[in-house]
């Protein structure tokens, strides 16, 4: 069960491997987590992340799990379920995929959809579904600002990321009244293996920051958050300039 603060004891990632989710685990598991499951596709990665949060003090199982596999999504996770009470879901695996040449390979392009959306969207329910059985927990879903509105360097990304970003809202509302908290969490550019060698954005940010935000979120149960925080004020604005001034905007 989640602590006074609203942090949880127990803490499932999808994506065990991230650099968000990595920052998040290590931040929480400082706070009050005791027991982490990692779950990804086994590598020497996911191993090194586990060793990582035993260090710090967290009884950490590794699952394999693969966002590209949904028929197995009800197995897998269902079994980590069984285990115990999950205090919390951090949904946080995904690729940026390599706009130019996805847009001349269509299958490359499908992949990054399969994996940011249709992925989340098993995965999602699933873990839903998990967390209303039990009564209580949080499903936080890390979305992005690329998701907002269709930009000409990362369209395919970023329609990937709108698509789960409606997802995550609607399954909140879904939720809603049945002791499940789903929190979206939207980060601008963020500094990571992911982005190494694209140009900054402006108001980019760092995995650690994000995991304080996060919890941050959870502590006030937030339902979407922005990372930084004005970008909701930046993205309000640009979701609402024509379409033919933002395309001069060279964004």
């Amino acid at each position: 069960m989640k602590d006074a603060f609203g942090l949880p004891q127990s803490l499932l990632v999808l994506g065990g491997t991230s650099e968000i989710a990595l920052a998040t685990a290590r931040r929480l598991v400082v706070r009050r987590v005791r027991t982490v499951w990692l779950a990804g596709r086994p590598s020497p990665a996911l191993e090194s992340a586990a060793t990582e949060l035993r260090a710090l003090g967290a009884d950490v199982h590794t699952v394999a799990f693969d966002a590209l596999d949904p028929e197995s999504h009800e197995a897998v996770l269902g079994k980590v379920f069984t285990e115990g009470d999950v205090d919390m879901v951090l949904l946080a695996f995904g690729i940026l995929g390599d706009q130019a040449h996805d847009e001349r390979e269509p299958v490359a392009a499908v992949r990054v959809a399969q994996t940011n959306y249709t992925g989340a969207v098993s995965a999602g329910l699933v873990s839903g579904r998990a967390l209303q059985a039990q009564g209580h927990g949080s499903l936080v879903v890390l979305s992005s600002v690329a998701g907002e509105r269709a930009r000409r360097t990362d369209f395919i990304y970023g329609s990937s990321k709108a698509g789960l970003d409606t997802f995550a809202q609607g399954l909140g509302d879904a939720l809603h009244g049945t002791g499940v908290h789903v929190m979206v969490v939207r980060p601008g550019f963020v500094r990571s293996r992911m982005t190494a060698g694209l140009e900054e954005a402006p108001l980019a940010t760092t995995p650690e920051a994000v995991a304080t935000a996060i919890e941050l979120g959870l502590r006030r149960r937030s339902e979407t958050v922005w990372v930084p925080g004005v970008l909701r004020l930046v993205m309000s604005a640009l979701r609402h300039v024509p379409r033919g001034v933002f395309r001069r905007l060279g964004l």
